[in-house]
């Protein structure tokens, strides 16, 4: 009787998946039910139709390959990778404290960090990457929030570092933590969720649920709306 194929762990467009070890990334995806129409080519190493960008598991390195040579490995990503699985502190925010030696203490690779500026020049959304990677070497929890808001946490910034950094869940950390504590508590917020808990739009909301469609639209068209906002929507 032969002897079973050992099964290892690999990742499919974010989905986890089981395949036999020694299998080369296109049976590997076919095994898995794919049904390979394009990108597959001579199946022999000839054409290059197969050509493969994969990383691992907590290493967002890009690495490129024949999918009809390479053959699969432990906690591979393959295909489209949804995000880059760079290695990400684990936390619960409520028990953390929001200064700057908390935040480097989570991420400490950020002393690394020699100012290629490669982050900064790879962000898609044009962001100073770089920049706000020092300002939380200085602790400022608040400048690394401000300058990461449009952060779209595409990962591109790790898996261009040379160190190794990991810039994006860095700073979503410190806009959780700027968010969490350190955000000027709005009273009219406060005012409102007070209003809610008590139960005063309760029955406001019941009946929302039960009027039909077209009325929902009209009254959202009809509603009132302050003249700041007016504005704002012209």
């Amino acid at each position: 009787m032969a002897e079973q194929a050992r099964l290892i762990d690999i990742y499919i467009m974010g989905r986890r998946c089981q395949v036999p070890e020694g299998l080369t990334i296109l049976t590997a995806l076919e095994y898995c039910g794919y049904r390979m129409i394009r990108g597959c080519g001579c199946r022999a190493g000839f054409c290059g139709a197969c050509a493969t960008i994969y990383n691992f598991k907590n290493d967002p390195q890009l690495r490129y390959d024949l999918a009809c040579q390479k053959t699969v490995e432990p906690d591979m990503y393959l295909v489209q990778v949804p995000f880059f699985p760079a290695v990400k502190a684990l936390y619960d925010l409520e028990k953390l404290e929001a200064t700057g030696g908390k935040v480097l203490s989570l991420y400490p690779d950020l002393v690394k960090c020699f100012g290629c500026n490669t982050c900064t020049k790879t962000c898609p959304q044009e962001l100073e990457v770089m920049w706000f990677v020092s300002d939380a070497l200085r602790g400022d929890i608040r400048e690394v929030a401000d300058k990461s808001f449009d952060c779209l946490m595409c990962g591109l910034c790790a898996a261009r570092c040379p160190q190794g950094l990991v810039p994006y869940n860095m700073a979503l950390l410190c806009r959780r933590l700027y968010g969490r504590y350190l955000t000027p508590v709005s009273e009219h917020l406060e005012e409102r969720i007070t209003e809610i808990e008590a139960g005063k739009f309760d029955a406001d909301i019941e009946e929302l649920k039960k009027t039909a469609e077209k009325e929902l639209r009209r009254k959202y068209t009809e509603r009132d709306m302050e003249p700041a906002l007016e504005q704002h929507w012209e």
